[in-house]
């Protein structure tokens, strides 16, 4: 344990709280305390320690969310042992709220999470909400593709909001597919996503589709030394892409074109190697998006366009 998380939760605290804590404001009110105290760090589902602590003392007590009208209600002692056990390992421990529940929201949908893909946070769920407007406004993606799919949170909600596309996830590790086939299975869509261990598109030769959806590794080496601890526990395949964070994006880039249909669009997501890639390929199209609930470095650019730079990209 390093010295900033050495535990300020003693066990006398813990059975101080026990003892004079009793109903569920009252153990947000004292956790959301604790995590201050702690300074730990949000961005794996949640950006404040209230809607964290929520989180898993909703687990703690097995309902599907803290509403207002359950604030006043007490807990049992036995109860509140198992959500300090969480706590524990939330600050001592910097594991991501989504891994101790094992649970994770992305469009709306739950999935299930733990160390072996990262979390799901991509603002690319609200293109998904939005059935990928302007770009297939007139008509619906048939063939999609979500290449580094991890939990397959992205591939299954682009299967639920297109219900008649077929959707390919791909991903190069075979623990993440492990749990992304465990999630189609529990969303009922062995018939509509068909997952496949590949690099990049190796597995897929020949295939064409008309959305191209992906949020590869694309920490750059500076950025990885410095993530906070929570990120630890998270893969490093799913983080880390080189020393600019654009190895595999590259790749992506200059082989799209194989891939996608007439009129297809690639949407991709490279957050703060936004700039490496706008130096690296200055005269490229790329549309870069904004969102309402918040995200950056996320770009969209058309078959049309990529085949016009094919030879920037292949360079």
């Amino acid at each position: 344990m390093t010295e900033h998380q050495s535990s300020h939760l003693t066990a006398e605290i813990i059975d101080e709280a026990i003892r004079e804590l009793h109903s569920i404001h009252d153990w947000l009110r004292w956790s959301v305390s604790q995590f201050n105290k702690a300074h730990i760090y949000f961005g794996h589902g949640t950006d404040n320690p209230w809607d964290e602590a929520a989180l898993l003392l909703a687990h703690s007590l097995d309902i599907a969310r803290i509403s207002e009208n359950l604030l006043p209600l007490r807990i049992t002692s036995t109860e509140a042992k198992v959500f300090c056990d969480l706590l524990l390992q939330r600050i001592e421990q910097r594991i991501p709220a989504a891994y101790l529940t094992q649970q994770a929201f992305f469009c709306g949908l739950s999935f299930y999470v733990d160390e072996r893909v990262l979390v799901p946070r991509s603002p690319i769920g609200e293109l998904i909400s939005r059935s990928f407007e302007p770009w297939f406004k007139e008509h619906e993606p048939a063939r999609i593709l979500d290449l580094c799919t991890g939990s397959g949170c992205i591939a299954i909600a682009c299967a639920k909001q297109f219900p008649n596309a077929e959707v390919d996830a791909l991903d190069i590790s075979e623990d993440a597919l492990d749990v992304a086939i465990f999630n189609i299975e529990q969303h009922e869509l062995e018939y509509q996503v068909f997952p496949m261990l590949s690099d990049g598109y190796n597995a897929i030769k020949g295939q064409t589709y008309d959305l191209i959806v992906t949020n590869p590794p694309y920490v750059d080496a500076e950025d990885m030394a410095d993530l906070p601890d929570e990120y630890h526990h998270e893969p490093e395949l799913g983080l880390a892409s080189g020393h600019d964070g654009l190895e595999l994006t590259r790749r992506i880039l200059a082989q799209a074109v194989e891939h996608l249909n007439d009129g297809g669009w690639l949407i991709c997501e490279v957050g703060n190697s936004m700039v490496a890639l706008q130096e690296l390929y200055p005269d490229l199209p790329l549309q870069w998006l904004e969102f309402e609930r918040g995200g950056l470095g996320v770009f969209a650019i058309s078959k049309a366009d990529l085949v016009k730079h094919q030879h920037s990209l292949e360079a």
